[in-house]
C-alpha cells in the first residue's frame, strides 16, 4: 500500500511539472490574457474594470469596486459558504456538558430548568 501511495505522489508531481512547462513566462506582454482584446475581437473584462472602476462606482479602490459592485453576487455566495462552514464547525466542535445524572445537555443550566 505504501508503494501505491508513493507512485501516486510521484505521478501527480510529474503531472504538475508537465503542466507548468506550458505556462507563459511571468510578465510576458504577448500572452493572450494581457491583451486588451480577445482573439475573437471582443474587449476583455479586465480592461473594462480598470478603465471604468472609478466612473461606475466612484470608489478609488479598484479591488473594492470589483468585489463589491461587479461581482457582488459571487462574493455574497462565497461569504455564505464560509459562514455555513463556520457554523457547521461550531456545531460539531462545541462541548457537551454532563449533568449530575449522567445525562448530556447543551446548556450549563439545563438541569436547573427540569
Amino acid at each position: 500500500m505504501k508503494i501505491v501511495n508513493w507512485l501516486l505522489l510521484v505521478s501527480f508531481g510529474a503531472l504538475l511539472i508537465y503542466a507548468s512547462v506550458g505556462l507563459p513566462n511571468r510578465g510576458d506582454g504577448d500572452v493572450v490574457m494581457h491583451r486588451e482584446k480577445s482573439p475573437a475581437g471582443s474587449w476583455g473584462a479586465s480592461s473594462y474594470y480598470i478603465r471604468n472602476a472609478y466612473r461606475d462606482a466612484e470608489t478609488p479602490n479598484m479591488v473594492t469596486v470589483v468585489l463589491a459592485d461587479y461581482r457582488s453576487y459571487d462574493t455574497l455566495g462565497e461569504e455564505t459558504v464560509i459562514l455555513t462552514a463556520g457554523l457547521v464547525c461550531y456545531l460539531l466542535l462545541r462541548k457537551k456538558r454532563t449533568n449530575r445524572d449522567g445525562k448530556k445537555s447543551l446548556k450549563a443550566g439545563a438541569d436547573a430548568q427540569t
